[in-house]
């Protein structure tokens, strides 16, 4: 079987859980390994580390995928692995019937990730490693979890990196282009073909239900209260106006949303689902507005939602002039004319307003860039908040630090003239699991802010 035996001086990453072997850590290979062959890592006292599979096309060369000796990658260590990572989920998720089945790294299994939509699954592989074994994957599935169809989203540009051209199509079984699954009790039809990734980021569901305790609590700043009144010979507890009039709309105690970055709809939904009154639902793409709106019809909730298709920097940056031109318009001492019409569009506030952007940064170099376009989102969305209000934001780039995430979110804090009280700190759900040592997996930060101004 053949080795490589690393550097004497190299980083201990490999004993700390890391599963991956750079060129420059190897110093010697023994044998002759075929790209995608599984080899044996061994340190500079040829003592036996772990087992992963081979590529000197890539900059990471080995993969770990065992702490055991291994020969290969056959069906049977598959439905094993398999085996394993559907009993985390089924603990964790319950009854859940779509999730991430497979996390790469995470589960043990670099270069692999499938999501479990009902009874289809989408598959990606990453790595000349596996893609060597698609047939072996695609068995132990068909074992494990008897799916009605595979589908592959390998159309991916890090396939590249390993000497692999991108690939998409079914695998096994028959596949619809369009999936309806359920997430957080609401029901989301998930585009498997053209949807972003594997079509749907699981990744925020636990983040996307913790906004309910949000959505509530907003009527008495409309000027209603719950008062108790006559109806009907009976004495009850009703809703009413500043007007004394008994308020009929059931969300009147609900929070305006506004949720940028949309794709498929989904903090939309769950905004509907915990009680908001109206959701603006935007996003820059015709296609992620439509499925968006199509998810809004499957639960019911059109009355309450409105979509929009923009560009988001620019649509924050419109209502955060327009709001700060009407505000001086509306200052007693102003001496504006307020015949003339206004000269900034927009000018809209809501109570809580979301940011769930793509990644910004997917190199290092990226980073200084990267800063910019959060410190722009955030800065103009907390001015777009009410008073009292919370912004809802996350950042799904690796690079972008949490510490610097946060830095970054306050110094828009201090130029948008805004005190922020954190409420919640949050990163990716239980189908995604994080192996301590291995910090790229850490990629995902969701906070909840309280945002005030300097006036109290």
């Amino acid at each position: 079987m053949a080795s490589i035996i690393l550097h004497q001086k190299r980083k201990k990453r490999l004993e700390q859980g890391h599963p991956w072997v750079f060129e420059g850590e190897i110093a010697e290979v023994e044998g002759q390994p075929e790209p995608g062959q599984i080899v044996s890592i061994l340190n500079h006292q040829r003592k036996f580390l772990a087992s992963g599979y081979y590529n000197p096309a890539s900059r990471i060369t080995v993969r770990v995928v065992s702490h055991q000796p291994l020969e290969d990658l056959d069906t049977a260590f598959f439905a094993e692995r398999f085996e394993w990572c559907l009993k985390h989920r089924t603990r964790f998720l319950g009854g859940e019937n779509a999730y991430r089945l497979v996390y790469g790294e995470a589960d043990f299994l670099p270069g692999l990730i499938v999501d479990r939509f009902g009874e289809i699954l989408v598959v990606q592989l990453l790595t000349l490693g596996m893609d060597r074994r698609r047939q072996q994957i695609i068995d132990a599935l068909v074992q494990v979890m008897q799916p009605a169809g595979i589908y592959e989203r390998s159309d991916v540009s890090v396939r590249k990196l390993e000497g692999l051209e991108e690939v998409k199509g079914v695998m096994y079984g028959e596949c619809p282009r369009h999936v309806t699954v359920s997430e957080n009790g609401l029901l989301i039809k998930v585009d498997i073909e053209e949807g972003q990734k594997t079509g749907y980021f699981f990744d925020q569901r636990e983040n996307r239900a913790s906004i309910a305790p949000l959505m509530l609590g907003w009527g008495e700043r409309s000027g209603i209260q719950l008062t108790e009144v006559e109806q009907d010979g009976e004495q009850a507890m009703l809703p009413v106006n500043r007007k004394g009039k008994v308020v009929d709309f059931p969300y009147w105690d609900g929070a305006t949303v506004l949720e940028c970055f949309s794709h498929t709809g989904s903090f939309t939904l769950n905004a509907c689902k915990y009680g908001a009154k109206k959701v603006t639902c935007l996003d820059i793409s015709a296609h992620a507005i439509e499925s968006a709106r199509e998810n809004v019809r499957l639960n019911g909730f059109e009355e309450r939602v409105e979509f929009v298709v923009d560009d988001a920097f620019d649509y924050l940056r419109s209502n955060a002039k327009g709001l700060e031109e009407r505000n001086q318009r509306a200052a007693a001492d102003s001496g504006q004319d307020t015949s003339k019409p206004m000269t900034a569009g927009g000018g809209r506030s809501w109570d809580v307003v979301i940011l769930d952007p793509p990644a910004f940064a997917k190199t290092k170099s990226a980073v200084p860039g990267a800063v910019r376009g959060y410190k722009d989102i955030n800065l103009h969305g907390m001015k777009l908040v009410n008073e009292g209000g919370y912004l809802v934001t996350a950042s799904c780039s690796y690079h972008m630090r949490p510490d610097l995430f946060l830095e970054t979110i306050q110094d828009a804090a201090k130029d948008a003239g805004k005190v922020l009280r954190l409420v919640e700190w949050r990163a990716a759900g239980k189908d995604h699991p994080q192996i301590l040592g291995v910090n790229e997996g850490h990629y995902l930060k969701f906070a909840i802010f309280e945002v005030r101004s300097k006036n109290f």
